[in-house]
């Protein structure tokens, strides 16, 4: 087994990149990067903590991550399972990532940078949804945009309708937590998830 420890060992199995790939790389939010936000309803937040890495999906209406300015975002922490994975990380280490994507565009938008957790009921209030302001946000302070290419979600298809796995063909969550946790009721567990995607999205 051959493993590539070490930052030389790793480039000598790859090309040298492109001088326009590297130039891409911004240290702020330009027009480009502020349109695809106000388009994005999904966005997957990387951080890590004292267990290790995380990656975490958030999702809501287009633009509901908030461009403060070319150098600050917003995002709003919306009701979930309460173990705040991604939040206990980042009172740990700042150090983020965010990957936004577009339904039907096959580029995506990578920003990272660092964030903290903040609380102000005023700065809450302009991100409620259903009359509900999240219980916190992440005020992330760019640091490196750019967006990356297409190549990924096109050998994924993942956009292609035609491609989309039937709902049958994997159990419910509810028959899957009755698998793994002792005690579970599937029917249970199924009707509890299915009225809190209906009642308790906010």
């Amino acid at each position: 087994m051959t493993v590539l420890s070490n930052e030389t060992d790793l480039r000598g199995c790859y090309a040298a990149p492109y001088d326009l790939v590297r130039k891409k790389k911004l240290a702020r939010l330009d027009k480009h990067a502020r349109a695809f936000i106000a388009l994005s309803p999904f966005v997957v937040l990387a951080s890590c903590g004292p267990e290790g890495a995380d990656a975490s999906p958030r999702g809501d209406a287009p633009g509901f991550v908030h461009v403060e300015d070319d150098a600050t975002l917003l995002l709003p922490d919306r009701r979930g399972n309460n173990l705040i994975d991604s939040l206990r990380n980042i009172t740990h280490n700042p150090a983020v990532g965010l990957l936004f994507m577009v339904p039907g565009i096959n580029e995506t938008l990578r920003v990272n940078g660092q964030a903290r957790i903040v609380a102000d009921a005023a700065r809450l209030a302009p991100m409620a949804v259903q009359g509900k302001a999240p219980a916190s946000a992440l005020e992330i302070a760019v640091r490196e945009v750019f967006f990356h290419c297409g190549k990924a979600l096109i050998r994924s298809q993942l956009w292609n309708a035609e491609r989309q796995v039937p709902r049958t063909a994997f159990p419910s969550l509810g028959k899957v937590l009755a698998d793994q946790i002792a005690g579970v009721d599937a029917a249970a567990a199924d009707a509890n998830l299915q009225e809190s995607y209906r009642s308790r999205l906010y």
